[in-house]
C-alpha cells in the first residue's frame, strides 16, 4: 500500500545545484532575407502611421486665434 521512501543525503541535493549539462543547445537559426525585409517593412509602416497621424492631427490641435475672433464677432452682429 504505502511505499516507503528512502532518505536522500543532503550532499546529493547540494550537488544538483552545481550540476551543469555538457549538452549544448542547438545554434539559433539565422533570419532569411525575406524575414529581415518583412521586419523592416513592418517597422516603416508603423513609423509612417505615427507620423501621418501627427501630421493630420496638427490642425485640430492648433489654436487658431483668428477663427475664434471671427466667430465671436459674427455672433455679436447677429444679435
Amino acid at each position: 500500500m504505502f511505499r516507503r521512501r528512502e532518505p536522500v543525503p543532503f550532499a546529493f541535493i547540494a550537488e544538483t545545484d552545481r550540476f551543469r549539462s555538457n549538452v549544448a543547445p542547438p545554434p539559433r537559426e539565422r533570419a532569411s532575407a525575406g524575414q529581415i525585409a518583412g521586419r523592416w517593412l513592418l517597422g516603416l509602416t508603423i513609423i509612417a502611421g505615427i507620423v501621418g497621424s501627427v501630421v493630420l492631427g496638427m490642425p485640430a490641435l492648433s489654436q487658431n486665434s483668428l477663427s475664434t475672433q471671427n466667430q465671436q464677432s459674427q455672433a455679436a452682429d447677429n444679435r
